[in-house]
């Protein structure tokens, strides 16, 4: 499903990831993308090769992951084009009722996934 004010819906992204420590955006293969330490954690896509969809890209732990949350909510996530075999899925932003806090939870564990590993700390 497509989000029918696809601005609004990345705006709502934008302020999600850039809230997170040391993140920043660019444009990579013709969408915006979110980083972490040059790492990328999220991307944004409206209708990406005509797929009539409006969502986020989020970083799983892996295959496990993605078809259990794919199984559980199957409206919510999809399998993207690409980079679905590195471990992302599509969570879809296009419905009216779509849940932030959970769509905020899913950025902050692609997030923490994504972020390099410090020195000294802990894992």
């Amino acid at each position: 499903m497509l989000n029918p004010d696809p601005d609004a819906a990345l705006e709502r992204i934008r302020a999600l990831c850039l809230a997170l420590p040391d993140t920043g955006e660019k444009i990579s293969h013709g969408v915006p993308a979110f980083q972490v330490g040059g790492r990328m954690f999220a991307y944004f896509r409206h209708d990406h090769h005509g797929d009539g969809l409006t969502a986020v890209c989020v970083k799983t732990t892996g295959r496990d992951e993605q078809e259990m949350l794919m199984e559980a909510e199957p409206d919510l996530f999809t399998w993207p084009a690409y980079i679905g075999p590195s471990g992302w899925l599509n969570l879809s932003i296009a419905a009216a009722d779509t849940d932030w806090d959970h769509v905020a939870a899913r950025l902050r564990t692609s997030w923490a996934l994504a972020r390099p590993a410090r020195k000294g700390a802990r894992p």
